[in-house]
């Protein structure tokens, strides 16, 4: 008979031994595992080396391209930026084409599927609320109408550009771009829709306000009062410098501010009517692929100087627009020439042309006007297909029908609804239970007008301003300059005519129809005006004397009168004088807010050693942003938390919700004048509430023991990205800048928030027409291992700049690579 437990000695050495050699196992398989990570790493990293150093372009010899009618030449400079010489214009733009998809063709593919709606097919599902909000926004529709009502002439071209487009995808079905590789698909051919796309994602970038009106309409609900309202929303300021091109006298003293509209009683009429659904509008701008952070929106600077008051005695004209910043450059630096045809600038890549830059006798940069092109209607439905026409009658409401393609998941059937107003927004308002419809003069099938080939062929202002009067969308303040010694400003772009009044919240009444547009000739413009310069920077550009209104929200006046008080009355300027005010990061309104700040911590109650010591740096501070100032820590800080601790007591949740572009100056109005209404509840005075700011501003941003140790290039830096990275880690260090100190901020004239920033700098000098300058903040190429891919990093971080070569023999001179293209 066995007992239970006699084998038992057996069996315990042999799980003894198991016991030991587990630990073995564990240890050797863990090492056969990491070792064959790293193999896997390094094949990777291998593989990926291979695929980009394989998509390289070729810059040099002779290559064939079927479709040429006669050899074209090819030139890079030292920057790789292509000089194009064709013997027709047709040849042109078909090797415009083709050289830029040698350098940005996943970047090209990934523009047209951002407009299109297209992004979830290649990059997953992270990208569904992307799509559908394009797909309701119905762009790609927008650009196939648009595309339709081309001239003959202009489409020639766009098919010309498609062309070379495609043969460079054709020629390289195996050496595309690595991004094509890494995510295993290949682009479709390229057509004239995807071009007119890529210049409507540009226009949504710059003439989208549409989400600040839902946005303002929630936060006026909560506030109950409309002299609130009006402090948190100004609509222009004392400070602005509308570009009149009259000398102004900037010695005046500030004036005092009109007293807000309303009183501090007084009931909102809109919040009593009825009640407000309550809709989820936080990331709304992510969605739509927006800027997010408060008072960064697109925007730019311009100028232009007649030679009275230049060194040279000829026209200066500097731009460098706002706009997001990433890997590769937004724009494409190219000089393009053909019989009848010379322009050098940069492009979009996707779109032929130039797009801002000079040819041989004319010149042109933009600013963002912010002009008001958008309304929001609430709509009658009766819940059976129709809507209330403004006749009265029920008519069928409009309907399409999208498939959006999800990598990785199910495909999605989604539909749009659109009135005559234009599609409802709902399914990209969550919570919203009132149709809302978005009326845009994109959406207008009258309006079918982009006029660059005129712009770039004009000789004078005379047909410059012609082709300008054909300009549809976007909105854009454009200054001019040219080689007879005439300068100009003029806003462009359709504005509608509304006589009932601009309205900045959503519409529910009949009275505020569009009329037709504002006529060309009625929008803001000067031409050779007695104050010798004229300037923008999105502020606001009308007057007392202007017949029209064109926009509720204009951009925070400090880069405007910045650049008016550096340029009004000095004679002699230089190309280097323009360098030297674009790279510019004093700050008058920071500088005020630091002394107001110190006299508040010196007044205020139970102030430690360490707030004095921010008072003593703030009052000796020179109100310029540089990477190394403690100083512009603190300011900038406070002023992040002073948003926060002002709104959230009358808005709760709601005050995240708050975006105007010009928030800074409500802002300074709100401290400097210690408005009573907005001092929170706890505080004795407004002297301890600013204390208590300056304290949670150092807590919450993690500032040093020694407050001077505080640095503001420690955290407020520049880190561009590939869009890839979100998806693949590994490729931050392959295919970015890295973090780098960052100096200026939304206030300066160098504007600069880490998100958006200058995406060029341009000085046009017509006494140098070779002298004048460009660059991009990059470089000209998207394959990291091109020598182009960040060459001109350096000039755009350290604040320099180079010269583009225009004229044929500066081009020959001045040619690094030469690659001859024949039929």
């Amino acid at each position: 008979m066995a007992y239970p437990g006699t084998a038992q000695p057996k069996r315990s050495r042999s799980v003894r031994r198991r016991k030991r050699l587990w630990p073995r196992v564990a240890r050797w398989s863990a090492t056969i595992l990491f070792a064959c990570l790293v193999l896997g790493v390094v094949a990777a990293a291998f593989w990926l080396r291979s695929a980009a150093r394989a998509a390289l372009p070729q810059l040099d010899g002779k290559l064939q391209l079927h479709g040429l009618s006669a050899p074209v030449l090819v030139r890079r400079d030292a920057h790789g930026i292509p000089h194009i010489q064709a013997a027709a214009q047709a040849d042109l733009f078909f090797t415009q084409g083709y050289v830029t998809a040698q350098d940005r063709l996943w970047q090209m593919d990934m523009f047209r599927r951002n407009a299109s709606g297209t992004l979830a097919e290649v990059l997953g599902p992270s990208l569904v609320r992307h799509d559908i909000a394009q797909r309701v926004l119905e762009f790609r529709n927008v650009a196939a109408r648009i595309a339709a009502n081309m001239s003959a002439d202009d489409r020639a071209r766009f098919e010309e550009y498609a062309a070379g487009v495609n043969l460079y995808i054709q020629q390289h079905p195996d050496t595309l771009p690595p991004e094509f590789h890494l995510l295993h698909y290949r682009p479709e051919p390229w057509t004239v829709v995807d071009s007119i796309a890529v210049g409507v994602m540009m226009v949504q970038t710059l003439d989208t306000h549409w989400d600040v009106k839902l946005t303002r309409e929630q936060i006026a609900s909560r506030l109950h009062n409309p002299r609130l309202e009006s402090e948190l929303y100004p609509v222009g300021s004392w400070r602005d410098r509308p570009p009149t091109g009259e000398v102004l006298d900037l010695s005046k003293p500030h004036p005092e501010p009109a007293p807000p509209a309303g009183s501090d009683d007084e009931d909102d009429d809109r919040s009593q009517a009825s009640a407000l659904p309550d809709p989820d509008l936080t990331g709304l701008r992510d969605t739509l692929g927006l800027p997010a952070c408060d008072a960064c929106a697109s925007g730019s600077n311009n100028w232009v100087i007649a030679g009275a008051h230049t060194a040279s005695s000829r026209p200066l004209l500097s731009n460098d627009m706002h706009l997001s910043l990433g890997v590769p450059d937004i724009w494409y630096m190219a000089d393009l020439a053909a019989p009848g045809y010379h322009a050098a600038g940069v492009t979009l890549p996707g779109l032929p042309y130039i797009v801002e830059g000079h040819n041989e006798h004319v010149a042109w940069g933009y600013t963002a006007l912010f002009a008001d092109v958008q309304d929001l209607y609430i709509e009658k439905l009766d819940g059976h297909g129709h809507f209330l026409a403004a006749d009265g009658s029920w008519q069928p409401i409009g309907v399409d029908h999208e498939t959006i393609r999800v990598r990785g998941g199910h495909d999605l059937s989604i539909t749009v609804q659109v009135t005559p107003h234009g599609p409802l927004l709902n399914p990209i308002l969550n919570g919203e239970t009132r149709p809302i419809a978005l009326r845009w003069t994109l959406y207008d099938s009258t309006l079918n007008s982009l006029p660059l080939y005129a712009m770039n062929t004009a000789a004078s202002w005379s047909d410059f301003s012609a082709a300008l009067a054909q300009w549809c969308w976007p909105t854009q303040n454009l200054v001019y300059a040219d080689d007879q010694g005439h300068i100009a400003y003029q806003a462009i772009g359709r504005v509608p005519l509304r006589p009932a009044g601009l309205q900045g919240v959503p519409i529910a009444d009949a009275h505020h129809e569009w009329q037709s547009y504002i006529p060309f000739d009625s929008l803001p413009n000067a031409v050779d005006p007695p104050a010798g310069f004229l300037a923008t920077a999105n502020a606001r550009v009308t007057t007392e004397k202007s017949p029209y209104p064109l926009s509720l929200e204009w951009s925070d006046p400090y880069r405007i009168e910045r650049i008016y008080k550096s340029l009004q009355g000095r004679d002699q300027l230089n190309p280097a004088d323009m360098l030297a005010l674009q790279t510019d990061v004093y700050s008058e309104v920071d500088q005020e807010l630091g002394q107001r700040f110190a006299y508040a911590i010196d007044h205020a109650d139970h102030v430690d050693d360490r707030l004095r010591a921010a008072a003593d740096l703030l009052r000796t501070w020179d109100g310029r942003l540089t990477p190394d100032s403690a100083p512009a820590s603190i300011v900038t800080q406070t002023r992040k938390a002073l948003g926060s601790m002002l709104l959230e007591p009358k808005l709760g949740k709601d005050a995240a919700l708050y975006r105007w572009s010009e928030s800074n100056f409500a802002l300074e109005e709100i401290v400097m004048h210690a408005y009573p209404q907005w001092l929170p509840p706890g505080y004795k005075d407004w002297d301890n509430f600013l204390a208590a700011a300056v304290r949670q501003a150092m807590d919450q941003g993690k500032a040093p023991a020694n407050i001077s140790l505080w640095t503001y290039g420690s955290w407020h830096i520049l880190d561009l990205e590939h869009p890839l990275t979100a998806f693949l880690p590994f490729l931050r260090g392959i295919a970015g800048t890295g973090p780098h100190p960052l100096s200026g901020d939304v206030t300066t004239v160098k504007q600069a928030s880490g998100t958006v920033g200058p995406s060029q700098r341009f000085t046009m000098d017509w006494s140098n027409i070779d002298g004048s300058t460009e660059n991009i903040t990059l470089g000209e190429s998207g394959n990291p291992l091109s020598p182009y891919f960040r060459d001109q990093w350096t000039d755009y971080s350290n604040g320099t700049t180079f010269a583009l070569p225009f004229t044929p023999s500066a081009v020959a001179s001045q040619a690094q690579h030469t690659l001859r293209l024949v039929p």
